[in-house]
């Protein structure tokens, strides 16, 4: 396996202290998008800030995707450790993918993030990514990075060495960049 950098630079792990406001951001996001999520239809939410509007996208199994939703939010502050794959133990990217669908679904995936690129299910563009499908991230055609969507444009991962599972947003310089698709997985 490739030990690459998912993402620049190496920010310490924050402490505990520091953490629980990352959490309760967490927290809220999961509710709006919660939210959100009743008012059904095509209506999208207005732009943020220095922003474009991402679309609510309804997913097909809105059960099985809130569920992915709120156990990869849990684990946002898990420090990432190549080949991770508990959050006792840590996480790399596609460890933390394949244990929040095997914990909530009891779905088996494929264990690195270019055979989960590989997957079945549909390719998907990203105005039309529903909460709990995958996003890829590589260069030179070659996938090297995964996330799981949240909504709003924004996808958990665990980005790299020294880092821990965060939350980042889509159009961010170094992965608007970096995209190279998404998968649904759920049915």
């Amino acid at each position: 396996m490739n030990k690459t950098v998912h993402y620049p630079g190496k920010p310490g792990f924050a402490p505990a202290s520091r953490r629980r406001p990352v959490v309760a951001a967490a927290a809220a996001l999961a509710l709006s998008l919660l939210l959100a999520a009743c008012g059904g239809g095509d209506k999208v939410r207005p732009a943020a800030p220095g922003g474009d509007a991402w679309p609510v996208v309804a997913p097909e199994d809105p059960a099985a995707a809130n569920a992915v939703l709120m156990r990869a939010l849990s684990l946002v502050g898990t420090p990432y450790r190549y080949g991770g794959s508990t959050p006792e133990g840590g996480f790399d990217c596609s460890g933390l993918v394949n244990y929040v669908y095997d914990d909530m679904l009891a779905l088996k995936l494929p264990r690195t993030s270019s055979q989960l690129a590989a997957y079945q299910g549909p390719k998907i563009s990203p105005r039309k990514l529903a909460t709990a499908d995958l996003v890829f991230f590589g260069s030179r055609g070659r996938v090297s990075h995964v996330g799981i969507y949240v909504g709003e444009g924004r996808f958990v991962h665990a980005p790299s060495t020294g880092g821990t599972v965060r939350l980042d947003h889509l159009d961010g310089p170094y992965w608007r960049d970096h995209y190279t698709g998404a998968k649904r997985v759920l049915k």
